[in-house]
């Protein structure tokens, strides 16, 4: 038997971990068409958002919350994040792709705007509801997204830690073990990963660099929104207040580097990072100044990583080449 307080840090180190794991496969399939995105933090703040909007308006048609339909109640914010994050990257590849600007102010300033965004749009929904205290609750919709398996309440431990959450928590393992597989295993991925090591060789064998640098960004952004969404109606039981995101957008970010732009090792990696980020909840008797260092934590490890990665100057735990610069085909 294990105990139940290690039970419940792995429970909350999984849920801790799954918008960290959604913000990297999306940054990681961005970054591997050479599109340095640092917009992540953002796009996941519209993703959450646009889903709160949809789950908002539905809720609102309803006479009663017993008239919910299910499917409605998941689909409608389900398709709002993924128009409203999708809507962003796109915004993201005009300016980066096609005008060719800077892609790390591009990235700052797309952050910069989601925070901005998601305030505005919470802050009126939370006075269109004349609430006394400064959120939103969506609760009707969030049980829908967090209904776990029948089982998993009859298979005790095993249940908790590995059965215990919403369709989403599995969603998003699902999306990163395809991604690796895509990138890995298949032609569309091999033309994706040579335009980001080289796009003037990517070009001259025929692949289109803007279209895939198009996709891959736009198809990013979704992912990144999806945990958006999950933090929101999962984690969050639905309950959208301003700047409650913290700083996870950027935990994602850095997940890219501990996970060596590995989709499948950003698994692992995310529940890592969730544990990291909570381990001073479970440690008795610290002071707030001492909690604050515990914090700091998945930040630490990822410098770490990245000066290991560095000193053993292995290709394959390296970034794309053209990682953040743009293609000028003139140059070519």
């Amino acid at each position: 038997m294990i105990s139940a307080t290690v039970v419940t840090f792995l429970q909350r180190a999984v849920m801790q971990g799954i918008p960290l794991l959604y913000g990297s496969t999306g940054e990681i399939l961005t970054e591997k068409s050479g599109n340095l995105n640092l917009g992540i933090p953002g796009i996941m703040y519209v993703g959450g958002i646009s889903g709160v909007i949809g789950a908002f308006m539905y809720e609102n048609s309803l006479e009663s919350p017993a008239d919910a339909n299910g499917f409605l109640a998941v689909m409608i914010p389900l398709l709002s994040t993924i128009i409203g994050s999708a809507l962003v990257g796109l915004i993201y590849c005009f300016l980066t792709v096609t005008l060719r600007a800077n892609q790390n102010v591009t990235g700052l300033a797309i952050t910069t705007f989601g925070v901005g965004f998601g305030n505005f749009f919470g802050g009126s929904l939370i006075k269109i509801t004349g609430a006394d205290v400064p959120s939103v609750a969506l609760t009707t919709t969030s049980n829908f997204f967090r209904k776990t398996l029948p089982i998993a309440e009859t298979t005790g431990d095993f249940g908790k830690i590995f059965l215990s959450y919403g369709f989403l928590a599995y969603l998003g393992i699902i999306i990163a073990i395809a991604c690796s597989i895509f990138l890995n295993r298949t032609r569309g991925g091999l033309h994706l990963r040579a335009v980001g090591e080289n796009p003037a060789t990517a070009d001259a064998a025929g692949i289109s660099v803007s279209k895939s640098k198009y996709l891959a960004t736009c198809i990013g952004s979704v992912i990144a929104g999806l945990g958006g969404l999950y933090y929101v109606m999962d984690y969050a039981c639905g309950v959208w207040s301003n700047e409650g995101f913290g700083d996870r957008g950027w935990l994602a970010i850095a997940l890219v580097i501990f996970a060596v732009w590995r989709p499948n090792l950003g698994i692992l990696g995310s529940i890592v990072f969730g544990g990291l980020y909570i381990v001073y909840l479970f440690i008795p008797g610290l002071a707030l100044r001492t909690q604050e260092l515990f914090k700091m934590l998945p930040y630490v490890v990822t410098i770490l990583v990245l000066i290991f990665v560095s000193v053993k100057e292995k290709k394959e735990n390296m970034g794309p080449a053209s990682l953040g610069l743009s293609y000028f085909r003139e140059e070519r």
